[in-house]
Parts: structure tokens; sequence; C-alpha cells
């Protein structure tokens, strides 16, 4: 195994210096966060050649979606690395269990040594892909019509359920989950819960109107999350033992007069109300009703914010939400650098372990370096170290006198 044998080169290796890799389509650095993590310990020589290709050429060019992209950086013909994504017979599922252990070691230790809370981000995107002809022989397969709310249409593609874990500064994406209309998207939400250990200190899930309803909300409470969630304008709550919509509740507060509290958020403020309430499923709650300060009192400038921890103040809930802008962040990133809404794979298998490999992609640029890295931080550092191992290892052979026939032979 390729694991075995690069472990035992780093015991050989002097300290502080790099090991040398035996192939230029290799990478060091990549190496030794993978065996950090535990990542691929049992794959095979031949396998690790193929995710090396794929790792290689999203830091070396950025990577464009085309598969000819891999080719360039290994010694395989492009088929060779499209088959190994489509209908290579290698463990996919091992991989995705151990980063996404990794991603959980990583941020409950993280809770524990800080104190601080752990935040699970979970939101979807669509990766956007050209409708078929209606007599296309081989349609890329799982693409439907999904309403964008960046594009506030319908639109065709890949719709991805996007899962991300953080806490005191580290944010790692835990999965990204196809939604092939086989199971709903609170489905998803609630397996995702159940997948993550009880929380070690008082956490908090955060998300979208879509995905703020009870039986995620209870799934994500069993595992000590506490959830701050955008809510609709029509939300039925129960308050002082009336049931309204939030839009109704609101209209009531203004009218009567009631100050409002100002808070920051960001560099803007909003004119809060915040009413205890219970919701049907999900119990006693915060709910916070919203304006900003420049549209105070405006029915089309409102916005509902409700949250189950009822001892946080409002700012500190506001606070809270406006993290959920880090998946938002995730999926531009996703978008501009791991061609996440250009690759140009047809099969299902193939699309997700595309998706698996620019996770694990996303997770080495933040925890690749010694300390962690924002994504675009890591990225930049990733760049720049495969570009001088690639001159180091040319050097080195050179140094080492190697014949000209011999180094090519390592190149090819």
């Amino acid at each position: 195994m390729w694991y075995t044998a690069y472990a035992n080169q780093q015991n050989t290796t002097r300290k502080g210096s790099c090991p040398m890799v035996s192939s230029i389509y290799e990478s060091a650095s990549i190496c030794k966060t993978l065996l950090k993590y535990n990542l691929c310990e049992n794959f095979t020589r031949t396998v690790m050649k193929h995710i090396f290709a794929v790792l290689i050429s999203v830091f070396l060019y950025g990577y464009k979606g085309k598969t000819v992209q891999f080719a360039e950086v290994s010694p395989c013909h492009r088929t060779t690395v499209a088959h190994f994504l489509n209908k290579g017979k290698w463990d996919s599922a091992e991989l995705e269990r151990r980063l996404k252990k990794a991603v959980i070691q990583i941020i409950y230790a993280e809770a524990v040594r800080s104190g601080q809370p752990i935040l699970c981000l979970v939101d979807d995107t669509v990766a956007s892909k050209t409708k078929p002809l209606s007599q296309a022989s081989h349609p890329i397969e799982d693409a439907y019509f999904h309403y964008s709310h960046l594009k506030r249409r319908k639109d065709y593609g890949h719709q991805a359920v996007g899962v991300m874990l953080s806490c005191n500064g580290i944010t790692l994406n835990y999965a990204m989950v196809l939604y092939d209309k086989t199971k709903s998207k609170i489905q998803i939400a609630r397996e995702i819960a159940s997948e993550l250990p009880h929380a070690p200190v008082l956490s908090y899930f955060l998300c979208d109107s879509w995905y703020a309803c009870a039986k995620i909300a209870t799934a994500f409470r069993d595992k000590g999350f506490h959830t701050i969630g955008a809510v609709k304008s029509n939300r039925l709550v129960t308050c002082e033992g009336c049931k309204l919509q939030i839009r109704q509740l609101a209209h009531s507060l203004h009218f009567a007069g009631l100050n409002a509290d100002l808070v920051t958020v960001g560099k803007r403020q909003f004119f809060v109300y915040s009413r205890k309430v219970r919701i049907d499923g999900i119990g006693e709650a915060v709910i916070l009703i919203c304006y900003a300060r420049e549209s105070f009192g405006e029915a089309s400038a409102l916005r509902a914010f409700l949250c189950t921890d009822t001892s946080l103040s409002p700012a500190d809930i506001l606070n809270r939400y406006a993290f959920r802008w880090k998946i938002e962040v995730f999926f531009r990133h996703a978008k501009q650098r791991l061609a996440f809404d250009k690759y140009q794979i047809r099969s299902s298998t193939g699309i997700q372990r595309f998706w698996l490999l620019m996770s694990l992609a996303h997770f080495i640029c933040c925890m690749g370096s010694d300390t962690p890295l924002s994504f675009e931080d890591g990225y930049a550092f990733f760049q720049r170290t495969i570009r001088s191992e690639r001159i180091t290892f040319i050097y080195q052979c050179g140094y080492a006198h190697i014949s000209l026939d011999h180094v090519l032979s390592l190149v090819a």
C-alpha cells in the first residue's frame, strides 16, 4: 500500500526536510495531510495515482471542469481518469466516512478545548447544466429542474444539500449530498443530524426558512443543537394564547406602539421586536421580528427569525445567524475554484465521487498547513507549495546525478 510506504519514508526522513516522492505526479504536502488524518490508508497506489491527479490539477491550474486537465498531471490518459470516477472499483464510501470522521474530530475537539459552540450550517445550491435534447442518448443522470434562489427561477441541473461544521474560527465542509428526489431535503437534513455525535457544549443549527421546521429542529435538539433559523412571515405561532401569523404579530406589535431594540449586525442596524412564543412541534422559542433601520415598519422589509435557545439576547441570535453566510461563501468558492457547476461528468456515481474529491480538496486547503487556514489562504498556500515541489523534484534528480532517461521514466 502507498500509505505504509510513505509512512515508513516519513519516519526515516531527516527532521525538517521534505521527503522525496517517487514521481512528479505526486505531492509530499498532500501526502502529509492524508497521512495525518488517516484519510486514504487502505487505497492502493493505483487509486492514489488518480486521486493525486484530481487534487494536483485543482491546485496547479484552477480546475475548469474538464477531465483532460486531470490527464495533464497524470501518467494516464484522460479516459482512464474518467473511468476511475464513473466506474472505478474503489471504495469512495470509505473515503467519505474517513473525511467525515476527521471533520467531526477536529471541530468537536476544538469545542472541548475552547468551550465555544459548534455551529452546524445547512443549505442547498444548484449546479446548473444545459438541458439535453429529447433525442440525447446519454443525458446527465439525476439532473432535474430546481428552484434557484440566486436566479429566482427554475434552473436545470443538480441540487446539492451542503453541511458544514464550525467552531472558534475553524469551518469545514462535512457533506455534499445529491438531492435526486428519492428523499426530501428535510429527510436528508435529519439523516445528517443522526450521524453527528452529541455536542459536548451548547451548540447551534443554523438554517434558512426551508429547513426551519419541527422535524429537523427535533433531530438536532436530540444531538444537543439549538435551532436558529429564518422563518417566513406566514408562519403560525402561539403568542399569549392566540395563534396568529408572524406578519400579524408584527402588525400588532407595531400598532401597539411598542419600542423596538436597535441591534447592530456587522455594519448594518436593525429594529428588532422579540417575543417568546410556542411553535407546533418545536415548543417554546423566541421569535425576532426585524426591520432594517432605513425601512422600519414596511411590510416588504419584514424579516423573522426563530431561536429555540430562549436565553440568548436578540443581538446574540442575529449575530450567530449571520455566521450562516459562511456556507454561501463555501458554495461560491466551490463554483469558482472547484468547478462545482462546470464539471463534465454524466454518471451519478461519477458526480458524487467528484463532489467528494472536491470536499477533500477543501479540507486539505483548510487543514493542510501547520495551523488552520481559510479556504482562500489554504488554496494559495498549496498552489505555491505544489509548484515548488515539482521544481524541487527535478532539481534533486539532477543533484543526485540521476540520468535523464531515468528522470523521464519517473515522469512517464
